[in-house]
């Protein structure tokens, strides 16, 4: 079972989407990566699918539906990048950093991007296949090289381009991409002034303002004041994948654990549908469920099926201990635990 992992994990990693299929019957557990036309439209559209879970005669059935997680593509390494790829990782996307200059486009210098590449904006369309669920945000150091990343950007526009600079700025660079094929759709697009008007005035606060926008748009928020509605992208508002889980689960294959999954919520709830964690056999966790008693008590039925090769479906009522402890969360969660056996 460790290979399906691998293989899912490999599909998120190279920014493809996948939709893991789940089948729990009183014979075993079966789960394979669904290959057919609903998952390709995945790759080139949003998510609607999230996880659908369904229950019917003691058989369980999930089909995920996972998008990779965003890129948060900064262009530009100057004042403004630092602040905005620290936050940005923080917020979960994958940063990736690009600018000309050597001394600007190091990995020292942004130790929380994934990526640092250093070259010419004239090469942007070599250096980077952009994606629908990529996030842009021109923040170079001057007009020549706004209008070098713009115009590569034009022949494969991602779900998301923001740019920093003036609206007299914005209207010059415009007029001049007008000729261009594509332009006038593309560039209706376009978030400039990037970010949101919070009268942002120091590096920080533009990376808050700029980061919130993106927040918005990823998540079918409402609209910013700078570049039209805030629709929701081509990667959300979908099933962001528990990387930390499902890293551990690919990379371990020879130990046994208890995989722990959120198939269902009501209410207020510290996790979603398609929350995850991994319960090891001394009670070690990968990831979250989100805490507290809830999870404890979770943790305590997840070793139960270590090495049984079952499965447990668990509802956890929130109320009590919320009402006990002054939480904020009060909801019901259904809770699928399941044996994820060691390789022999």
């Amino acid at each position: 079972m460790s290979d399906i992992y691998q293989q899912l994990l490999r599909k998120i990693l190279d920014g493809r989407s996948a939709v893991l299929v789940s089948e729990y019957r009183p014979a075993g557990i079966r789960k394979y990566l669904d290959e057919g036309p609903a998952a390709r439209e995945g790759e080139a559209g949003p998510d609607r699918g999230g996880l659908v879970f369904s229950q019917n005669n003691g058989a369980i059935s999930l089909r995920e539906h996972f998008v990779p997680r965003p890129r948060l593509i900064v262009l530009g390494g100057g004042h403004i990048a630092l602040p905005l790829a620290a936050f940005g990782a923080g917020c979960g996307f994958q940063v990736i950093v690009y600018d000309d200059r050597p001394s600007f486009a190091n990995p020292a210098r942004f130790p929380d991007a994934r990526a640092v590449i250093c070259d010419g904006f004239d090469r942007l369309g070599d250096r980077l296949n952009f994606r629908p669920n990529d996030y842009v945000v021109v923040a170079t150091r001057g007009h020549r090289h706004d209008l070098l990343c713009l115009k590569a950007l034009l022949k494969n526009f991602p779900g998301y381009v923001g740019m920093v600079g003036s609206k007299s700025r914005t209207a010059v660079i415009k007029k001049q991409l007008a000729g261009e094929s594509g332009a006038e759709a593309h560039l209706a697009r376009l978030h400039s002034p990037v970010g949101l008007d919070l009268g942002a005035v120091t590096p920080e606060e533009i990376a808050v303002s700029i980061l919130a926008e993106l927040i918005a748009h990823r998540r079918g928020g409402p609209a910013g004041t700078s570049g039209g509605a805030g629709r929701p992208s081509p990667g959300g508002p979908g099933h962001d994948p528990d990387i930390e889980a499902l890293k551990w689960l690919a990379e371990n294959p020879g130990e046994e654990s208890a995989l722990v999954t959120v198939v269902a919520t009501r209410g207020s709830c510290p996790r979603e549908a398609g929350a995850r964690m991994v319960v090891r056999p001394y009670g070690q966790i990968i990831g979250s469920i989100g805490g507290g008693c809830a999870e404890a008590a979770v943790i305590r039925q997840a070793l139960a099926v270590i090495g049984g090769g079952a499965y447990d479906l668990l509802e956890i009522d929130l109320t009590d201990s919320a009402e006990e402890d002054g939480m904020v969360c009060g909801g019901l969660m259904k809770v699928l635990l399941e044996a994820v056996p060691g390789r022999a």
